[in-house]
């Protein structure tokens, strides 16, 4: 039987980055499509993703990356992670025609937009853990960063249609990174503490 669990147990969060290694592109088109595949409620797909491979970009986003500097500097590429600033552009380019339609304007719109907006957020964090996995899965090193400056990053990538919520890096480790589980092993809660059967 196979089994996904050796991947997750080895992977671990990293702190620095090998800044001469580079991702292949045909390795970020995968990454893409494995987002592009990623389930959402509805099947909304309320997101968009920017990726970063420029230098000057990866410079610019860095300082207002807080304590994510050089982690944005020295991964090979940078996934932006983004959801629609205004709802009625999401109703107007994903909810028309979707076959669930009716759900959303009964049970959501009107709730605000406000609602809707945490809502499409909660579905970009679905796609966020499709991704960790399949780097898990294929070897590659990730960070996820909520510890950026989300306007400023808004502004720089110059798409004013959505508003970003986290970034990802992506790319291999430096053999330095103390965060390594050979220097920091993983420390979990025991299975009975955060689940139960009934």
């Amino acid at each position: 039987m196979k089994t996904f669990l050796p991947f997750l147990q080895k992977r671990y969060t990293t702190k620095a980055y090998d800044p001469t290694m580079r991702l292949e592109k045909a390795t970020i088109d995968e990454l893409l499509e494995i987002l592009r595949l990623s389930p959402s409620s509805i099947n909304s797909q309320p997101w968009h993703f920017t990726v970063v491979e420029s230098a000057s970009l990866k410079q610019q986003l860095s300082e207002v990356s807080m304590h994510n500097t050089e982690k944005v500097l020295n991964c090979s590429h940078l996934i932006v992670f983004s959801i629609y600033d205004k709802v009625a552009d999401f109703e107007s380019e994903r909810v028309n025609g979707l076959t669930v339609e009716s759900y959303y304007r009964e049970r959501l719109a009107p709730l605000g937009d406000e609602v809707v907006k945490n809502w499409m957020a909660r579905q970009a964090y679905i796609a966020l853990g499709v991704l960790l996995s399949a780097c898990a899965y294929m070897e590659i090193d990730s960070t996820s960063m909520e510890g950026i400056d989300r306007e400023a990053y808004t502004k720089i990538l110059g798409d004013d249609k959505f508003s970003v919520l986290f970034a990802v890096a992506l790319g291999r480790r430096d053999k330095s990174d103390q965060n390594q589980l050979e220097f920091s092993p993983k420390k979990r809660k025991e299975l009975s503490e955060l689940s139960n059967l009934l």
